[in-house]
């Protein structure tokens, strides 16, 4: 299922973090600090698929190098509280192949460069291998002064103002939508992401007279699990796996990710087969049967029973979509009514609104805080 995440942050000295840190620590490579006097060494670090630079036509040759250009970031502020780089975080497709996530990140990259004139450091990760395998994602790091022909000049300041900020932003969070659903639409994925809020997109529904997918967007954003529970949950599906049992969450906060992910793939089955129930009704109508007859067609499809044994032509189609969704295994498939269907998406989406406060997490926060407080990641980046 395709997912979008675009967030942004900045790597502040006031938070004991350093622009050379990050940058080593997201390539997975050495950088000597030039102002702090350390040597930050990530080299051991795994899972960086591919690592390089973007920078203006006119940026000096010095600017591809990774130690070079932030040392020169970091010399270039001389406030203990500087903003000395900024982190744009991806949520790359999984269906797609390693070249064409590459090739995103690096034209998200160069869109960055061409409106801002920054540098950009771009970093791509590889899903943990104990973790979820659609988690590929990139990091992009961004000086906070444009690069010229004499090295870095003026702040910013139209991403940093507040009347400025956000639209900027927004606008780049479409650039990137964009650029994934090309991706999808080159390789036969019918599937998109939309960057607007589920308000936003919700409202649009609305007008479009939807009601199914306006009540599916009614619903809080999916909560984050953050690094402390993240690793619970990691741990658990490992130990699910290796026990031959199915993976139960064992945190609030992963119990909330579950459910609403589980809630988004029941209006998701919902969906299709109301469209497949739509088109077994069409056949059967162009086929003579009354409008009752053919009703009970497409309400037999819609709760997952045959279409009263058709083989011939598009009815045969029909059938075989509909299979796909329930699976090709007949004995696994059941049989269920419109009513337990609601019944069953009404529990989801209830416990999900219940649960819309995110518990606090702090004391599980605070331990992995204080050990990446410097580099200021925690790899445990979600879809």
């Amino acid at each position: 299922m395709a997912s979008y995440h675009l967030s942004v942050k900045t790597v502040k000295r006031s938070a004991g973090r350093s622009a050379t840190a990050a940058a080593a620590y997201r390539s997975g490579s050495v950088i000597a600090c030039e102002r702090e006097g350390r040597v930050h060494d990530y080299s051991a670090k795994r899972g960086v698929a591919e690592a390089f630079i973007v920078a203006p036509e006119d940026a000096p040759a010095w600017a591809t190098d990774r130690a070079a250009l932030w040392n020169a970031a970091e010399a270039r502020e001389t406030r203990r509280n500087s903003v000395t780089a900024r982190e744009w975080e991806l949520a790359l497709p999984a269906e797609i192949s390693d070249a064409e996530r590459a090739a995103i990140a690096r034209d998200f990259a160069r869109g960055l460069v061409e409106r801002y004139g920054v540098a950009a450091d771009v970093a791509i990760h590889a899903p943990h291998r104990e973790g979820d395998q659609r988690n590929h994602h990139a990091h992009v790091l961004t000086t906070t002064r444009a690069l010229g022909a004499e090295g870095l000049g003026a702040k910013t300041r139209i991403l940093d103002a507040a009347q400025t900020g956000g639209a900027e932003i927004e606008a780049m969070r479409a650039t990137f939508a964009e650029l994934q659903n090309r991706a999808l639409e080159r390789i036969g994925v019918a599937e998109r992401v939309d960057h607007r809020s589920l308000e936003a997109q919700r409202a649009v529904a609305l007008e479009q007279g939807d009601a199914l997918a306006a009540e599916e967007l009614d619903r809080a954003p999916e909560v984050k699990l953050g690094p402390a529970a993240n690793a619970i949950e990691r741990r658990e599906m490992a130990a699910s796996a290796r026990e031959g049992r199915d993976y139960v969450p064992v945190t609030e906060r992963g119990a909330k990710v579950q459910d609403a992910r589980q809630a988004r793939l029941l209006f998701a089955e919902m969906r299709e087969r109301l469209e497949i129930a739509r088109d077994v009704y069409a056949l059967a109508r162009e086929q003579g049967e009354g409008r009752v007859s053919a009703g009970l067609a497409a309400l037999r499809t819609a709760v997952g029973k045959d279409i009263g044994g058709r083989e011939h032509g598009e009815g045969g189609d029909l059938r075989d979509r509909l299979e796909r969704i329930l699976g090709k295994d007949r004995e696994n498939e059941r049989a269920l009514s419109e009513q337990r269907m609601r019944d069953r998406l009404a529990d989801v989406l209830g416990r999900e609104r219940k649960g819309r406060e995110a518990p606090d997490l702090s004391k599980e926060r605070d331990k992995e805080r204080s050990r990446k407080r410097e580099i200021g990641l925690d790899d445990g980046f979600e879809l």
